[in-house]
Protein backbone atom coordinates (compact mmCIF):
# COMPACT_ATOMS: atom_id res chain seq x y z
CA UNK A 1 0.00 0.00 0.00
CA UNK A 2 1.50 3.56 -0.98
CA UNK A 3 0.06 6.79 1.17
CA UNK A 4 0.21 9.93 -0.83
CA UNK A 5 0.25 12.32 2.31
CA UNK A 6 3.21 14.70 3.00
CA UNK A 7 5.19 13.53 6.27
CA UNK A 8 7.97 16.00 7.16
CA UNK A 9 10.80 14.98 9.22
CA UNK A 10 12.64 17.81 11.07
CA UNK A 11 16.28 16.65 12.49
CA UNK A 12 19.32 18.30 12.44
CA UNK A 13 21.38 15.63 11.89
CA UNK A 14 22.15 14.22 8.18
CA UNK A 15 22.60 10.69 8.44
CA UNK A 16 18.92 10.44 11.15
CA UNK A 17 16.76 12.01 7.61
CA UNK A 18 18.51 9.20 5.40
CA UNK A 19 17.70 6.38 7.70
CA UNK A 20 14.55 7.70 8.18
CA UNK A 21 13.65 7.98 4.70
CA UNK A 22 14.62 4.60 3.80
CA UNK A 23 13.03 3.21 6.09
CA UNK A 24 9.61 4.55 5.08
CA UNK A 25 10.06 4.69 1.58
CA UNK A 26 10.51 1.16 1.87
CA UNK A 27 7.21 0.83 3.65
CA UNK A 28 4.84 2.52 1.05
CA UNK A 29 5.28 6.06 2.76
CA UNK A 30 6.88 7.79 0.06
CA UNK A 31 5.84 11.17 0.30
CA UNK A 32 8.67 12.72 2.28
CA UNK A 33 10.15 15.82 2.98
CA UNK A 34 13.24 16.44 5.13
CA UNK A 35 14.56 19.32 7.17
CA UNK A 36 17.57 19.85 8.49
CA UNK A 37 17.16 23.64 9.71
CA UNK A 38 14.41 23.73 12.79
CA UNK A 39 13.84 27.59 11.38
CA UNK A 40 12.40 26.58 8.19
CA UNK A 41 9.66 24.46 9.95
CA UNK A 42 7.13 27.25 10.02
CA UNK A 43 7.41 28.69 6.86
CA UNK A 44 7.89 24.76 5.10
CA UNK A 45 4.23 24.68 6.61
CA UNK A 46 2.77 27.96 5.61
CA UNK A 47 3.64 26.55 2.27
CA UNK A 48 2.35 22.60 1.89
CA UNK A 49 -0.03 20.51 2.84
CA UNK A 50 1.26 18.59 5.61
CA UNK A 51 -0.22 15.55 7.03
CA UNK A 52 2.29 14.24 9.70
CA UNK A 53 4.89 16.06 11.43
CA UNK A 54 8.05 13.74 12.86
CA UNK A 55 9.93 16.54 14.77
CA UNK A 56 13.43 16.13 16.86
CA UNK A 57 13.18 17.40 20.32
CA UNK A 58 16.88 18.63 20.71
CA UNK A 59 18.14 20.78 18.19
CA UNK A 60 19.85 23.84 17.46
CA UNK A 61 18.45 27.73 16.79
CA UNK A 62 14.64 26.41 17.72
CA UNK A 63 14.37 23.32 19.81
CA UNK A 64 11.27 21.14 19.10
CA UNK A 65 9.79 22.03 22.49
CA UNK A 66 10.06 25.38 21.72
CA UNK A 67 8.47 24.92 18.08
CA UNK A 68 5.04 22.78 19.40
CA UNK A 69 3.04 24.94 20.92
CA UNK A 70 3.57 27.55 17.58
CA UNK A 71 2.52 24.58 15.40
CA UNK A 72 -0.32 23.16 17.25
CA UNK A 73 -1.64 26.96 17.48
CA UNK A 74 -1.46 27.53 13.93
CA UNK A 75 -1.69 23.49 12.77
CA UNK A 76 -3.73 22.12 15.45
CA UNK A 77 -4.58 19.00 12.79
CA UNK A 78 -1.14 18.39 12.46
CA UNK A 79 0.09 15.28 14.21
CA UNK A 80 3.30 15.82 15.63
CA UNK A 81 6.05 12.70 16.44
CA UNK A 82 8.53 13.62 18.55
CA UNK A 83 11.97 11.72 18.49
CA UNK A 84 14.25 12.32 21.65
CA UNK A 85 17.36 10.79 23.70
CA UNK A 86 16.40 8.27 26.40
CA UNK A 87 17.35 11.22 28.70
CA UNK A 88 15.09 13.62 27.96
CA UNK A 89 11.05 12.14 29.03
CA UNK A 90 10.96 14.68 31.75
CA UNK A 91 10.61 17.26 28.52
CA UNK A 92 8.86 14.50 26.35
CA UNK A 93 5.95 14.19 29.17
CA UNK A 94 5.84 18.08 29.05
CA UNK A 95 5.53 17.95 24.91
CA UNK A 96 2.66 15.38 25.25
CA UNK A 97 0.81 17.10 27.78
CA UNK A 98 0.96 19.99 25.29
CA UNK A 99 -0.38 18.09 22.36
CA UNK A 100 2.15 16.02 20.55
CA UNK A 101 0.39 12.97 19.36
CA UNK A 102 3.22 10.55 20.11
CA UNK A 103 6.93 9.79 21.07
CA UNK A 104 9.90 7.60 19.57
CA UNK A 105 13.47 7.23 21.86
CA UNK A 106 16.40 7.03 20.08
CA UNK A 107 17.41 4.52 18.61
CA UNK A 108 14.25 4.13 17.46
CA UNK A 109 13.24 0.40 15.69
CA UNK A 110 12.12 0.51 12.26
CA UNK A 111 8.89 -1.28 12.95
CA UNK A 112 7.82 1.04 15.79
CA UNK A 113 8.84 3.88 13.96
CA UNK A 114 6.38 2.69 10.63
CA UNK A 115 3.38 1.95 13.14
CA UNK A 116 3.69 5.31 14.85
CA UNK A 117 3.93 7.56 11.44
CA UNK A 118 1.20 4.61 10.04
CA UNK A 119 -0.84 5.40 12.87
CA UNK A 120 -0.53 9.51 12.70
CA UNK A 121 -1.62 9.16 8.84
CA UNK A 122 -4.58 7.50 9.49
CA UNK A 123 -5.85 9.76 12.52
CA UNK A 124 -5.40 12.44 9.58
CA UNK A 125 -7.35 10.49 7.34
CA UNK A 126 -10.15 10.38 9.60
CA UNK A 127 -9.70 13.92 10.61
CA UNK A 128 -10.03 14.74 7.02
CA UNK A 129 -13.45 12.21 6.94
CA UNK A 130 -15.02 13.67 9.43
CA UNK A 131 -14.56 17.49 7.91
CA UNK A 132 -15.90 15.87 4.82
CA UNK A 133 -18.91 14.10 6.82
CA UNK A 134 -19.95 17.33 8.66
CA UNK A 135 -19.74 19.55 4.89
CA UNK A 136 -22.04 16.42 3.48
CA UNK A 137 -25.15 16.27 5.83
CA UNK A 138 -24.70 20.17 6.25
CA UNK A 139 -25.31 20.42 2.20
CA UNK A 140 -27.52 17.66 2.30
CA UNK A 141 -26.95 16.33 -1.07
CA UNK A 142 -25.17 13.77 -2.87
CA UNK A 143 -21.74 14.76 -4.57
CA UNK A 144 -21.67 11.70 -6.91
CA UNK A 145 -25.21 11.05 -7.17
CA UNK A 146 -24.54 8.90 -10.55
CA UNK A 147 -22.53 6.38 -8.35
CA UNK A 148 -25.68 5.72 -6.83
CA UNK A 149 -27.80 5.47 -9.94
CA UNK A 150 -28.38 1.89 -9.44
CA UNK A 151 -29.84 2.25 -5.65
CA UNK A 152 -33.88 2.95 -5.74
CA UNK A 153 -33.90 5.13 -2.80
CA UNK A 154 -35.54 8.27 -0.80
CA UNK A 155 -35.26 7.47 3.12
CA UNK A 156 -33.54 9.87 5.09
CA UNK A 157 -31.33 7.04 6.71
CA UNK A 158 -30.58 5.50 3.45
CA UNK A 159 -29.67 9.47 1.61
CA UNK A 160 -27.34 10.00 5.17
CA UNK A 161 -25.53 6.13 4.88
CA UNK A 162 -25.17 6.95 1.03
CA UNK A 163 -23.28 10.07 1.81
CA UNK A 164 -21.30 8.44 4.89
CA UNK A 165 -20.29 6.64 1.63
CA UNK A 166 -19.17 9.31 0.03
CA UNK A 167 -16.86 10.56 2.49
CA UNK A 168 -15.09 7.43 3.30
CA UNK A 169 -15.24 5.19 0.18
CA UNK A 170 -11.44 7.15 -1.27
CA UNK A 171 -9.80 5.95 2.01
CA UNK A 172 -7.55 2.73 1.61
CA UNK A 173 -9.16 1.34 4.16
CA UNK A 174 -11.09 -1.56 4.42
CA UNK A 175 -14.91 -1.08 4.99
CA UNK A 176 -17.36 -3.74 6.83
CA UNK A 177 -20.73 -3.96 5.05
CA UNK A 178 -23.18 -5.49 7.24
CA UNK A 179 -27.28 -6.09 6.67
CA UNK A 180 -29.58 -8.91 6.65
CA UNK A 181 -29.88 -10.91 3.41
CA UNK A 182 -31.25 -9.14 0.80
CA UNK A 183 -30.86 -5.71 1.84
CA UNK A 184 -28.36 -5.25 -1.25
CA UNK A 185 -24.57 -5.58 0.43
CA UNK A 186 -22.45 -6.11 -3.17
CA UNK A 187 -24.91 -3.51 -4.99
CA UNK A 188 -23.55 -1.04 -1.34
CA UNK A 189 -19.74 -2.46 -2.57
CA UNK A 190 -19.90 -1.76 -6.60
CA UNK A 191 -21.33 2.02 -5.35
CA UNK A 192 -18.19 2.64 -2.96
CA UNK A 193 -15.81 0.76 -5.82
CA UNK A 194 -17.57 3.58 -8.48
CA UNK A 195 -17.08 6.51 -6.06
CA UNK A 196 -13.39 5.89 -4.60
CA UNK A 197 -11.78 6.80 -7.85
CA UNK A 198 -9.99 3.17 -8.04
CA UNK A 199 -8.61 2.82 -11.87
CA UNK A 200 -8.95 -1.08 -11.16
CA UNK A 201 -11.29 -3.85 -11.24
CA UNK A 202 -14.40 -4.40 -9.15
CA UNK A 203 -13.88 -8.13 -8.09
CA UNK A 204 -16.89 -10.13 -5.59
CA UNK A 205 -16.47 -13.63 -4.64
CA UNK A 206 -18.70 -15.45 -2.06
CA UNK A 207 -16.43 -17.31 0.68
CA UNK A 208 -19.03 -19.11 2.38
CA UNK A 209 -18.46 -22.76 2.13
CA UNK A 210 -15.02 -22.18 0.98
CA UNK A 211 -12.60 -24.40 2.93
CA UNK A 212 -9.02 -23.10 3.79
CA UNK A 213 -7.78 -24.78 0.54
CA UNK A 214 -10.45 -23.20 -2.16
CA UNK A 215 -9.88 -19.65 -0.22
CA UNK A 216 -6.12 -19.73 -0.51
CA UNK A 217 -6.83 -20.98 -4.33
CA UNK A 218 -9.48 -18.22 -5.32
CA UNK A 219 -7.58 -15.20 -3.38
CA UNK A 220 -3.93 -16.04 -3.80
CA UNK A 221 -3.62 -18.58 -6.86
CA UNK A 222 -1.50 -21.36 -6.94
CA UNK A 223 2.00 -21.62 -8.83
CA UNK A 224 1.81 -24.91 -11.46
CA UNK A 225 2.56 -28.32 -9.89
CA UNK A 226 1.34 -27.09 -6.37
CA UNK A 227 -0.99 -29.91 -6.44
CA UNK A 228 -2.40 -32.45 -7.92
CA UNK A 229 -4.14 -31.26 -11.34
CA UNK A 230 -2.04 -27.87 -11.24
CA UNK A 231 -0.88 -28.12 -15.17
CA UNK A 232 -0.82 -24.45 -15.33
CA UNK A 233 -0.18 -21.40 -12.73
CA UNK A 234 -3.01 -19.59 -12.08
CA UNK A 235 -3.16 -15.80 -10.50
CA UNK A 236 -5.72 -15.30 -8.04
CA UNK A 237 -8.31 -13.01 -7.02
CA UNK A 238 -6.33 -10.35 -5.55
CA UNK A 239 -3.88 -10.00 -8.34
CA UNK A 240 -6.92 -9.05 -10.44
CA UNK A 241 -8.59 -6.78 -8.05
CA UNK A 242 -4.96 -4.79 -8.41
CA UNK A 243 -5.18 -0.86 -8.17
CA UNK A 244 -9.09 -2.27 -7.48
CA UNK A 245 -11.32 -3.46 -4.77
CA UNK A 246 -11.85 -6.62 -3.79
CA UNK A 247 -15.05 -7.65 -1.94
CA UNK A 248 -14.99 -10.38 0.17
CA UNK A 249 -19.30 -11.55 0.77
CA UNK A 250 -19.92 -13.81 4.12
CA UNK A 251 -16.79 -13.46 5.84
CA UNK A 252 -18.57 -14.52 8.94
CA UNK A 253 -17.95 -18.48 7.81
CA UNK A 254 -14.48 -18.44 7.03
CA UNK A 255 -12.51 -21.11 8.79
CA UNK A 256 -9.80 -20.07 11.51
CA UNK A 257 -6.73 -20.73 9.09
CA UNK A 258 -8.27 -18.32 6.72
CA UNK A 259 -8.99 -15.84 9.18
CA UNK A 260 -4.97 -15.68 9.92
CA UNK A 261 -4.53 -15.34 6.01
CA UNK A 262 -7.01 -12.41 5.23
CA UNK A 263 -5.58 -10.89 8.88
CA UNK A 264 -2.12 -11.08 7.00
CA UNK A 265 -3.32 -9.83 3.75
CA UNK A 266 -5.18 -6.69 5.37
CA UNK A 267 -2.53 -5.42 7.61
CA UNK A 268 0.24 -6.08 5.80
CA UNK A 269 -0.61 -6.44 2.01
CA UNK A 270 0.82 -9.64 1.37
CA UNK A 271 0.35 -13.43 0.42
CA UNK A 272 1.87 -16.34 -0.72
CA UNK A 273 0.39 -17.98 -3.67
CA UNK A 274 -0.64 -21.84 -3.03
CA UNK A 275 2.54 -23.77 -3.15
CA UNK A 276 5.01 -20.83 -3.31
CA UNK A 277 7.16 -19.34 -0.76
CA UNK A 278 7.82 -15.75 -2.17
CA UNK A 279 5.98 -12.78 -1.08
CA UNK A 280 3.34 -11.08 -3.28
CA UNK A 281 2.23 -7.49 -2.65
CA UNK A 282 -1.06 -5.95 -2.80
CA UNK A 283 -2.79 -3.21 -3.50
CA UNK A 284 -6.17 -3.93 -3.89
CA UNK A 285 -8.99 -1.70 -1.41
CA UNK A 286 -10.78 -4.61 0.54
CA UNK A 287 -14.09 -4.61 1.34
CA UNK A 288 -15.99 -7.42 3.14
CA UNK A 289 -19.59 -8.16 4.03
CA UNK A 290 -21.47 -10.78 6.43
CA UNK A 291 -24.70 -11.23 7.94
CA UNK A 292 -23.64 -13.05 10.69
CA UNK A 293 -23.28 -10.83 14.02
CA UNK A 294 -19.65 -11.08 14.23
CA UNK A 295 -19.23 -9.91 17.65
CA UNK A 296 -21.55 -12.97 18.83
CA UNK A 297 -19.09 -15.35 16.99
CA UNK A 298 -16.69 -13.48 18.32
CA UNK A 299 -17.82 -14.81 22.00
CA UNK A 300 -18.51 -17.94 20.51
CA UNK A 301 -15.01 -18.67 19.02
CA UNK A 302 -15.85 -18.89 15.74
CA UNK A 303 -14.27 -15.41 14.30
CA UNK A 304 -10.82 -13.84 15.76
CA UNK A 305 -11.31 -10.71 17.35
CA UNK A 306 -8.18 -9.21 15.89
CA UNK A 307 -9.29 -9.74 12.43
CA UNK A 308 -12.43 -8.12 13.67
CA UNK A 309 -11.33 -4.61 14.95
CA UNK A 310 -8.96 -4.71 11.84
CA UNK A 311 -11.73 -4.94 9.66
CA UNK A 312 -14.18 -2.11 10.98
CA UNK A 313 -12.19 0.25 10.20
CA UNK A 314 -15.20 1.76 8.42
CA UNK A 315 -18.53 0.71 8.95
CA UNK A 316 -22.05 0.37 6.61
CA UNK A 317 -24.93 -1.09 8.34
CA UNK A 318 -27.97 -1.07 5.48
CA UNK A 319 -31.20 -1.10 7.23
CA UNK A 320 -33.42 -3.99 6.37
CA UNK A 321 -36.58 -2.97 3.70
CA UNK A 322 -39.46 -2.90 6.98
CA UNK A 323 -37.15 -0.36 8.30
CA UNK A 324 -37.40 2.03 4.94
CA UNK A 325 -40.99 1.27 4.07
CA UNK A 326 -41.09 4.58 2.55
CA UNK A 327 -39.38 3.31 -0.12
CA UNK A 328 -41.64 -0.11 -0.95
CA UNK A 329 -43.19 2.49 -3.43
CA UNK A 330 -40.81 3.01 -5.68
CA UNK A 331 -38.77 -0.40 -5.40
CA UNK A 332 -42.38 -1.79 -6.30
CA UNK A 333 -42.76 0.51 -9.31
CA UNK A 334 -38.89 -0.24 -10.67
CA UNK A 335 -39.01 -4.07 -10.37
CA UNK A 336 -42.60 -3.67 -12.10
CA UNK A 337 -41.30 -1.92 -14.71
CA UNK A 338 -38.20 -4.37 -14.71
CA UNK A 339 -40.45 -7.25 -15.02
CA UNK A 340 -42.95 -6.29 -17.97
CA UNK A 341 -39.82 -5.64 -20.06
CA UNK A 342 -38.55 -9.16 -19.22
CA UNK A 343 -41.82 -10.94 -19.69
CA UNK A 344 -42.65 -8.64 -22.91
CA UNK A 345 -45.92 -7.65 -21.01
CA UNK A 346 -48.45 -4.69 -20.70
CA UNK A 347 -47.99 -3.04 -17.33
CA UNK A 348 -50.80 -4.39 -15.07
CA UNK A 349 -53.14 -1.76 -12.52
CA UNK A 350 -52.14 -2.36 -8.93
CA UNK A 351 -55.44 -2.01 -6.08
CA UNK A 352 -55.05 0.61 -2.97
CA UNK A 353 -56.07 -2.29 -1.15
CA UNK A 354 -53.55 -4.73 -2.55
CA UNK A 355 -50.45 -2.02 -1.91
CA UNK A 356 -51.89 -1.09 1.98
CA UNK A 357 -51.52 -4.69 2.40
CA UNK A 358 -48.53 -5.11 1.14
CA UNK A 359 -46.82 -2.20 3.17
CA UNK A 360 -47.79 -4.43 6.24
CA UNK A 361 -45.82 -7.06 5.37
CA UNK A 362 -41.95 -7.62 7.44
CA UNK A 363 -39.96 -8.78 4.19
CA UNK A 364 -37.55 -10.95 5.80
CA UNK A 365 -35.86 -11.57 2.22
CA UNK A 366 -36.13 -7.55 1.90
CA UNK A 367 -35.35 -5.90 -1.32
CA UNK A 368 -34.46 -9.40 -2.92
CA UNK A 369 -37.43 -10.99 -1.68
CA UNK A 370 -39.75 -7.55 -3.21
CA UNK A 371 -37.84 -8.42 -6.50
CA UNK A 372 -38.92 -12.52 -6.34
CA UNK A 373 -42.42 -11.42 -5.56
CA UNK A 374 -43.12 -8.88 -8.06
CA UNK A 375 -41.52 -10.66 -10.64
CA UNK A 376 -43.45 -13.88 -9.71
CA UNK A 377 -46.87 -11.79 -10.35
CA UNK A 378 -45.61 -10.06 -13.29
CA UNK A 379 -45.41 -13.56 -14.50
CA UNK A 380 -48.93 -14.95 -13.60
CA UNK A 381 -50.79 -12.12 -14.55
CA UNK A 382 -53.61 -12.13 -17.08
CA UNK A 383 -55.52 -8.98 -17.16
CA UNK A 384 -57.36 -6.44 -14.30
CA UNK A 385 -55.19 -5.66 -10.78
CA UNK A 386 -52.49 -7.64 -10.75
CA UNK A 387 -52.44 -10.22 -7.82
CA UNK A 388 -49.71 -10.10 -5.02
CA UNK A 389 -49.22 -13.46 -3.08
CA UNK A 390 -47.22 -12.52 0.29
CA UNK A 391 -46.36 -15.81 1.69
CA UNK A 392 -47.43 -16.61 5.13
CA UNK A 393 -50.01 -13.83 4.31
CA UNK A 394 -54.01 -14.66 3.62
CA UNK A 395 -53.73 -18.20 3.46
CA UNK A 396 -54.70 -19.76 6.62
CA UNK A 397 -58.62 -20.17 5.83
CA UNK A 398 -59.17 -17.31 8.52
CA UNK A 399 -61.44 -14.36 7.31
CA UNK A 400 -59.02 -12.16 5.09
CA UNK A 401 -58.81 -7.70 6.00
CA UNK A 402 -57.19 -7.90 2.81
CA UNK A 403 -59.94 -5.46 1.38
CA UNK A 404 -59.94 -3.04 4.50
CA UNK A 405 -57.36 -0.14 3.94
CA UNK A 406 -56.59 1.23 7.20
CA UNK A 407 -54.59 4.37 7.66
CA UNK A 408 -51.03 3.98 8.21
CA UNK A 409 -50.86 7.00 10.46
CA UNK A 410 -53.32 5.27 12.87
CA UNK A 411 -52.09 4.75 16.70
CA UNK A 412 -53.27 1.41 16.59
CA UNK A 413 -50.99 0.43 13.66
CA UNK A 414 -48.01 2.56 14.90
CA UNK A 415 -47.66 0.52 17.32
CA UNK A 416 -48.39 -3.12 16.14
CA UNK A 417 -47.40 -2.67 12.79
CA UNK A 418 -50.77 -3.84 11.34
CA UNK A 419 -54.33 -3.15 12.59
CA UNK A 420 -54.59 -5.69 16.24
CA UNK A 421 -56.93 -7.82 17.58
CA UNK A 422 -59.05 -7.22 21.22
CA UNK A 423 -56.24 -9.97 22.53
CA UNK A 424 -53.58 -8.27 21.13
CA UNK A 425 -54.64 -4.43 22.29
CA UNK A 426 -55.75 -6.16 25.52
CA UNK A 427 -52.18 -8.03 26.30
CA UNK A 428 -50.69 -5.08 25.31
CA UNK A 429 -52.58 -2.40 27.74
CA UNK A 430 -52.08 -4.90 30.68
CA UNK A 431 -48.29 -5.12 30.08
CA UNK A 432 -47.72 -1.40 29.63
CA UNK A 433 -50.07 -0.89 33.09
CA UNK A 434 -47.99 -3.85 34.79
CA UNK A 435 -44.75 -1.38 33.79
CA UNK A 436 -45.48 1.91 34.59
CA UNK A 437 -46.67 0.58 38.41
CA UNK A 438 -43.80 -1.38 38.58
CA UNK A 439 -45.70 -4.55 38.76
CA UNK A 440 -48.57 -3.38 41.05
CA UNK A 441 -51.58 -5.34 40.39
CA UNK A 442 -53.83 -2.92 42.29
CA UNK A 443 -52.56 0.02 41.11
CA UNK A 444 -52.65 -1.11 37.54
CA UNK A 445 -55.84 -2.87 37.68
CA UNK A 446 -57.39 0.62 39.22
CA UNK A 447 -55.49 2.04 35.56
CA UNK A 448 -57.57 -0.26 33.08
CA UNK A 449 -60.55 -0.03 35.18
CA UNK A 450 -60.99 -3.61 36.05
CA UNK A 451 -60.93 -5.00 39.30
CA UNK A 452 -57.85 -6.65 40.64
CA UNK A 453 -59.04 -10.31 40.43
CA UNK A 454 -59.91 -9.83 36.98
CA UNK A 455 -56.12 -8.67 36.55
CA UNK A 456 -54.82 -11.72 38.38
CA UNK A 457 -56.50 -13.85 36.25
CA UNK A 458 -55.88 -12.57 32.77
CA UNK A 459 -51.99 -12.03 33.98
CA UNK A 460 -52.57 -15.46 34.78
CA UNK A 461 -54.02 -17.00 31.64
CA UNK A 462 -51.40 -14.97 29.45
CA UNK A 463 -47.97 -17.05 31.80
CA UNK A 464 -50.14 -20.41 31.15
CA UNK A 465 -49.99 -19.05 27.71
Amino acid sequence: MTYTKLVVIVDDEELTLKSSKRCLQGNGITNLALISDSLAVLPFLESNPVSVLVLDLNMPKLSGLELLPRIIEKYPYIPVIFMTASDEISNVIECMKAGAFDYLVKPVESSRFVATVKKALELCDMSHELSLLKQQLLSGSLENPSAFSAIIFRNRRMKALLQYIEVVAPTRQPIMISGETGTGKELIARAIHDVSGCRGEFVAVNVAGLDDNMFSDTLFGHKKGAFTGAELAREGLIAKAAGGTLFLDEIGDLSETSQIKLLRLMQEKEYYQVGSDIVKKSDARILLASNKDLPEQIKQGKFRNDLYYRLRAHQVNIPPLRDRIDDLPILFEHFLECAVKTFSKPKPTVSLQQMTAFSHYDFPGNIRELEAIVFDAVARHQTGDITIDIPGQWQSGEPSDQGVVVDPGNPFVKIFGKFPTLEQVEGYMIEEAMKVTAGNQGMAAHMLGISRQTLNKRVGEKVKA
